[in-house]
């Protein structure tokens, strides 16, 4: 679906375009690059920063994907309310997010099934765990916002509890990687475990983040001042970092790969304070001439996604590399600012793609 439209929260539009600018970059090998020629340099420690945590921990790369269901959320706080606006009743509101929910689950199947040893069901993608919070998220979405919390708050106990008292053989180490519960589940869904230790059942914990993103959009639909709602955002992500850290120092472990109910908590923690220093930076004290490079990769967030995730990996990255490192090696080019070049210029490539819907007008949508 290709539409139109020029009423948007720009501050959401930068947070969903530095998540996808990040991503893109990613995707293109960069950090990777970067990475291997800080080698034993002080800057190595700060690359890896772009790398998930391997275990118990947590990284500027593993606030990513909750950042981009969290901003769903609230886009979807936004999406809705102009609905009602043009008389579109919940009936048809849940027909346009089931669809959308099936798209999101079919793109999300598609980008890990083709593999070079042929074909394969997986149910880590980001968009198939997006297509189940986005669905939770809009089932409650009219309830008050108190309930709403809570039953984020019974999504998280319901996964401590599946973790820690299941207690299935080969499987009842809940916070140990292959042997826990959200391994069963993968052999149960998929016969397959991650050998990375990314589980299925993620969706469930996450979903708190699209609630939570949900809940705070609606808060900055609200007739108040924009001071009392940004100290409503910065009160809720400071007491979230304090409770996500606090459990990760007593009783459950920051684990991303596994969405531990503290790893949710802080994370969520992080998206909440990055929404309010957006939105008074950008939207309150109208700051907005010089986040373009932003918010135009932000208005097409999903085609850029399957973009890089699709065309990118299976053709478009090898064959800008084949281009850029053989014209560089006539001119004798050293090899690792050869692939940092490389890198930079396909990420230009995509970018410039999102400039030309931009300037046209046109934002995809599922």
């Amino acid at each position: 679906m290709v539409i139109e439209n020029n009423n948007r929260l720009l501050s959401l539009d930068f947070l969903r375009g530095f998540i996808m600018v990040l991503l893109a970059l990613e995707s293109a090998g960069l950090y990777e690059h970067l990475f291997e020629l800080s080698e034993d340099s002080f800057l190595q420690n700060f690359f890896t920063q772009f790398f998930h945590h391997p275990w118990n921990g947590l990284r500027f790369w593993d606030l990513i994907q909750p950042g981009f269901m969290f901003m769903a959320g609230t886009a979807m706080a936004f999406s809705l309310q102009q609905q009602t606006k043009l008389g579109v009743g919940w009936r048809e509101q849940f027909y346009k997010i089931l669809r959308r929910c099936g798209l999101l689950f079919f793109w999300g199947v598609l980008d890990y099934a083709v593999r070079p040893k042929g074909l394969s069901f997986e149910l880590w993608d980001v968009l198939t765990q997006l297509s189940f919070t986005t669905l939770v998220a809009f089932l409650i979405f009219r309830w008050p916002a108190l309930e709403q919390l809570l039953f984020s708050v019974a999504l998280l106990l319901l996964t401590e509890i599946l973790y820690r008292f299941t207690n299935i053989p080969g499987f009842d180490q809940p916070f140990t990687d292959q042997q826990n519960f959200g391994n069963f589940m993968d052999m149960v869904l998929m016969n397959k475990i991650n050998s990375d230790g990314w589980v299925a059942i993620n969706c469930i914990p996450t979903a708190a983040h699209t609630i939570w993103g949900a809940v705070a959009g609606k808060l900055l639909l609200r007739t108040m001042g924009n001071k009392r709602k940004i100290n409503y955002l910065l009160i809720a992500g400071v007491s979230c970092l304090a409770l996500g850290y606090a459990l990760d120092w007593t009783v459950t472990p920051i684990i991303k790969r596994i969405a531990t109910s503290s790893f949710t908590i802080a994370s969520g923690g992080w998206c909440l304070l990055a929404l309010a220093f957006c939105y008074r930076w950008i939207d309150v004290k109208n700051h907005r001439k010089h986040w373009e490079f932003f918010t135009i990769v932000g208005m097409n967030s999903l085609f850029i996604y399957l973009f890089f995730e699709i065309v990118g990996h299976r053709w478009f990255n090898g064959y800008i590399s084949a281009v850029t490192n053989g014209l560089m090696s006539l001119a004798s080019v050293p090899q690792s600012l050869m692939l940092i070049i490389t890198s930079l210029c396909i990420f230009g490539l995509e970018w410039g793609l999102c400039y030309w819907l931009y300037t046209k007008k046109i934002f995809f949508k599922l």
